[in-house]
């Protein structure tokens, strides 16, 4: 039997942190190339990115293979990179929107790489490359998220939103929280620790100055009666946090990828999200597997789903589907593995069909998780809608 009494903790970083600054400038590139190809003739299906930024003290490195059309120039790159800073808020000394030099080192595809995707008539067939991707679901959180990463972006995501509404002047963007669940019975109950990091603009600010800014959002973020007098506190532990971001830490693409996903809640497969067009399997099929999770536990066939699909370059479908309800199922997991191939196309271009992939919809994924987020009108976050439910039930019964 699963322990039922035990303690967990996960962490998130804010949209300022170097890495996820990174993350930004990498699927704006995406995103770029998603919006501008169709307007210069280019059929989506056929853009190509595996961007990779590196940030440093007013410097910002731009590298990797894109396929697309020639207007995207260096030029616009650069004007991308730049939008994105200014977005997240960086104007300091050491890091600047309108100051940090920027390099572009994009090139073509590799042939090599591309012939495993392309087919005749430049139809795409097969995954960008090999590798293992995993979804989960649970039923710890409204949207079936793990508590610990679920409530860790929250606490973030609400200091960010103050931040940028001008509802609070001192802080930066740069920060970092972290949530320590207690779980009895198997649920979650109570925060008995909390970790908040935040730059801050004020240098005579104290740590029980920061913490009296930042704790009406971490309340606000925290179901009622998880915050008690047993709380523990942990607000810029090492003391004044001013210097910040890419001036304070190197930053660089796919460095975060579990903080991206279930905060270590359920397995990763080792690759990165940000900067791949959803030809890359690493991300795209990573999304169907989050989406056929999370429809298993809508449709109450669990309490919790882990699955794995497997790809190899050039080959169309999935290696293998395997699928763990670990011990909450109410049903054959081997029986449902064939009801989850059945109800999707899970070839890299189903998947793209199916979610709606091939459209700039990336730099909004690129903080605060790429799972447990309303899906929205546009298309944005298609991986979290439960809209297989039906087809399930019906699949396994």
């Amino acid at each position: 039997m699963a322990r039922q009494n035990y303690l967990f903790t996960s962490e998130s970083v804010s949209e300022g942190h170097p890495d996820k600054v990174c993350d930004r400038i990498s699927d704006e590139i995406v995103d770029a190339y998603f919006e501008l190809g169709p307007k210069h003739g280019w059929d989506p299906r056929q853009v190509r990115v595996a961007c990779e930024t590196l940030c440093t003290t007013n410097r910002v490195v731009i590298a990797g293979e894109t396929r697309g059309p020639a207007a995207i120039t260096p030029e616009i790159v650069i004007e991308r990179a730049r939008a994105a800073i200014k977005d997240i808020g960086y104007e300091q000394k050491g890091f600047h929107w309108k100051h940090a030099v920027v390099e572009v080192l994009l090139h073509a595809q590799s042939a090599d790489i591309a012939q495993g995707v392309d087919a005749a008539g430049n139809k795409d067939v097969g995954a960008g490359d090999q590798g293992i991707m995993f979804g989960y679901a649970c039923r710890e959180t409204p949207e079936l998220m793990p508590a610990p990463i679920y409530y860790a972006h929250k606490i973030l995501k609400l200091m960010a939103e103050a931040r940028h509404s001008g509802q609070t002047h001192q802080l930066g963007p740069d920060a970092k929280s972290q949530v320590t669940v207690r779980y009895a019975d198997g649920k979650p109950v109570e925060a008995t620790q909390i970790v908040v990091s935040t730059q801050h603009v004020d240098e005579t600010l104290t740590s029980g100055d920061v913490k009296a800014i930042v704790e009406p959002y971490v309340n606000k973020a925290l179901p009622a009666g998880w915050i008690t007098k047993n709380t523990v506190w942990h607000v810029n532990p090492t003391g004044k946090f001013v210097i910040g971001g890419p001036d304070g830490d190197c930053g660089l693409t796919g460095r975060k990828i579990i903080v991206d996903t279930y905060g270590g809640a359920a397995p990763h497969g080792g690759g990165a999200f940000s900067g791949k067009d959803p030809t890359k399997v690493d991300r795209s099929a990573a999304y169907a597997a989050r989406y056929l999770a999370k429809n298993v536990v809508a449709a109450d066939l669990a309490e919790r789903c882990t699955i794995q699909l497997a790809y190899a370059i050039g080959v169309s479908q999935p290696l293998s589907i395997y699928v763990d309800l670990q011990g909450t199922g109410k049903v054959d997991e081997a029986k449902l593995e064939k009801a989850l191939a059945e109800v999707m196309d899970l070839s890299p271009r189903g998947i793209r069909e199916h979610l709606g992939l091939n459209k700039p919809l990336y730099a909004r994924t690129a903080a605060y998780g790429h799972f447990g987020r309303p899906p929205e009108k546009d298309g944005g976050f298609s991986w979290e809608k439960i809209d297989l439910v039906g087809k399930l039930k019906n699949g396994v019964g």
